[in-house]
């Protein structure tokens, strides 16, 4: 059975870092396309990052690009994202998917 936990959420300043992470079970994560998402209160879900099996290729939306990156872990088979230089504008409930399942999501709030 395939699931997807995030955790590593919380309360972190403008300009802090926070790292997130996403376990799986039911399928290795580095054989599998994984993606970071994100919603906003009132907002619908938006694209963060995402990440390539094998080889683990990135590619980012914009606003995070140079302050977000991701690490996986093939032991614990885990996929990371970490989180620098965060911004209000960041703040959101972020959620990894793989192959059309979806986490609990983790929130993130970004404040002084």
């Amino acid at each position: 059975q395939v699931r997807l936990v995030e955790s590593g959420g919380g309360l972190v300043q403008p300009g802090g870092s926070l790292r997130l992470s996403c376990a799986a079970s039911g399928f290795l994560l580095n054989t599998a396309a994984m993606q970071w998402y994100r919603q906003r209160n009132g907002e619908e879900r938006e694209w963060v990052a995402s990440v390539s099996p094998f080889g683990g290729a990135t590619t980012w939306l914009d606003s995070v690009k140079g302050r977000f990156s991701i690490s996986r872990d093939n032991i614990m088979n885990t996929i990371d994202l970490q989180m620098n230089s965060v911004k209000p504008e960041d703040t959101a409930t972020y959620y990894c998917t793989s192959q059309g399942y979806w986490g609990q999501g983790t929130q993130v709030t970004v404040s002084p």
